[in-house]
């Protein structure tokens, strides 16, 4: 991928490293597959309600670094219309002061996500996903957000701060709200992460994304030519194609692979 137009949030398993080498979160994940995933690790745990009956999304923040009220509200929104949870979703917001203010890695990410993690990811009934605010930028600057496995995820407003054009449109409320829904989708496995969709749409060039520019996974979403969108809105919808891909994995009508958990 052409890192002069790159915003990643984006994962793939790890035999996708040497096309996204420069753009994803698995450097190091090799080691730790065995009890944390990759990316889209626990879908079938979110589609399910068999034993998972509720989840809660973890958002762990350093101190000013809040994630706005419509992001988490959007994001609620977002997996309560596709996860299968019956006694609900919710956010849980703890301020957490990071010690690394500068620049981080997938493996910080990594390591410092499971040290804060209030849970595991399954426990009892409840899956447990976690997003977490540092300061600082991750060593591609140009990466606004990133699924490091199957339950950890990481924002960095200081990059969505930066990708806001002085126009203000998008601003980086707009930015945030539709990086953060585009990062779980991957840890649902959108686009093609943990499966192979019946439909045509994920794009060649930019695998793990969407071709339709009016899905929330759409590859240009995480390209640094969203500062020059002139438009404050952004997708932030799974389009059809996404959702009868999550539909086909929660009947087992689509293969899903690598799993931590199964029905």
């Amino acid at each position: 991928m052409d890192k002069s137009v790159r915003i990643c949030f984006g994962i793939l398993g790890v035999l996708l490293a040497p096309l996204l080498s420069g753009c994803i979160g698995t450097d190091g994940l090799a080691n730790s597959a065995t009890n944390r995933g990759i990316p889209g690790g626990l879908t079938l745990a979110c589609l399910d309600d068999s034993v998972y009956t509720s989840m809660v999304v973890e958002v762990d923040y350093h101190p000013g670094y809040r994630p706005e009220t419509t992001s988490t509200d959007l994001l609620l929104e977002r997996l309560d219309s596709v996860c299968d949870k019956p006694q609900g979703i919710t956010i849980q917001l703890t301020e957490t002061s990071f010690t690394n203010d500068e620049i981080w890695t997938a493996d910080d990410v990594r390591d410092v996500g499971w040290e804060e993690k209030s849970h595991d990811p399954r426990d009892k009934s409840v899956l447990y996903w976690q997003v977490i605010f540092p300061a600082g930028v991750y060593e591609d600057s140009s990466v606004l957000g990133v699924a490091v496995d199957a339950s950890t995820v990481a924002m960095f407003k200081d990059s969505i701060d930066d990708a806001e054009n002085i126009f203000r449109r998008p601003s980086a409320e707009k930015i945030e709200n539709s990086v953060l829904v585009h990062e779980f989708g991957h840890l649902l496995g959108l686009v093609n992460i943990v499966y192979t969709s019946p439909a045509d749409h994920e794009d060649s060039e930019h695998p793990g994304h969407s071709n339709n520019e009016d899905s929330v996974m759409y590859w240009a979403i995480e390209s640094t030519s969203i500062s020059n969108f002139f438009s404050n809105e952004l997708p932030t919808e799974f389009d059809l194609d996404d959702k009868q891909d999550l539909i086909g994995l929660a009947d087992g009508s689509i293969e899903c692979t690598d799993q931590l958990w199964r029905p």
